[in-house]
């Protein structure tokens, strides 16, 4: 089988002493592509620098929830002059967080719609992150109405109505390491409900091994173990139906 990772933090500090390996293992893995995603503009930047280092890898820009009261005035545009680079083929990872609240809602809120903003302004498609704010991340994607390009919930964690919603807004749902856990049956659920053709795959590293992984840090390479897990729930091989949705949403000519 052949896997993609849409979702990987290769710039964070977690990979400083073995980058490079850690790359070459996802080469010989059988990994397709990497979406590496930025979350402010300096990892942003960084992000960008790989795609441009790596064949197999791409990037994703944007401010992430976390850090919206600390983006600078003129991100807008560093971010649109990042994304001159073809191989940047997302913005995100944006979104809401009102579970940490590292930045005052109201400043999520206004990051958030200004990021959507400038990805239907340079058609690109969108990555978001949503924990405890599925009510108003939803009005806001809604409101705009549908989106062109489309885009991805990542780490979905929600039930299976809300899966609904957003599949009926035109996004995927980025299923990543918790779909192995033992106990997450609302997860498999959601994967069972939406099936294949609504479905990317990521790991989130180093964040969210996969159970065999679990209290490790993640990598991409292990992404075969949540391709694994989505083809037990649905019952046969749906890896090519993941990368042909992945190639399709961000574009990806390699």
């Amino acid at each position: 089988m052949n896997f993609v990772d849409t979702h990987a933090h290769l710039q964070m500090k977690h990979f400083e002493n073995d980058r490079e390996e850690i790359i070459k293992n996802f080469e010989n893995a059988g990994i397709f592509f990497v979406i590496n995603v930025g979350t402010n503009i300096e990892d942003s930047i960084i992000s960008a620098e790989f795609s441009r280092k790596y064949n197999k890898i791409f990037s994703s820009i944007g401010i992430h929830p976390h850090d919206s009261k600390n983006a600078p005035e003129n991100y807008l545009e560093k971010l649109e002059e990042l994304s001159k680079n073809d191989k940047v083929v997302a913005i995100g990872e944006i979104g809401l967080d009102y579970f940490r609240n590292f930045s005052p809602k109201e400043i999520q809120q206004k990051v958030f719609t200004e990021q959507l903003l400038l990805a239907k302004e340079l058609q690109l498609p969108v990555i978001i992150h949503i924990r405890d704010a599925y009510e108003d991340a939803y009005s806001i994607l809604e409101s705009f109405g549908p989106f062109e390009k489309g885009g991805v919930i990542h780490s979905f964690s929600a039930d299976s109505e809300w899966a609904l919603k957003f599949v009926k807004l035109g996004f995927y749902l980025g299923i990543g390491g918790p779909i192995t856990y033992k106990k997450n049956k609302i997860l498999r659920e959601v994967v069972r409900m939406v099936g294949e053709d609504n479905i990317l795959t990521e790991t989130d590293c180093p964040y969210l091994p996969p159970q065999p992984f679990r209290g490790k840090r993640n990598e991409p390479a292990y992404v075969k173990y949540v391709v694994e897990a989505i083809n037990d729930i649905i019952g046969y091989d749906v890896s090519e139906i993941l990368i042909k949705n992945a190639v399709e949403l961000f574009e990806v000519n390699l």
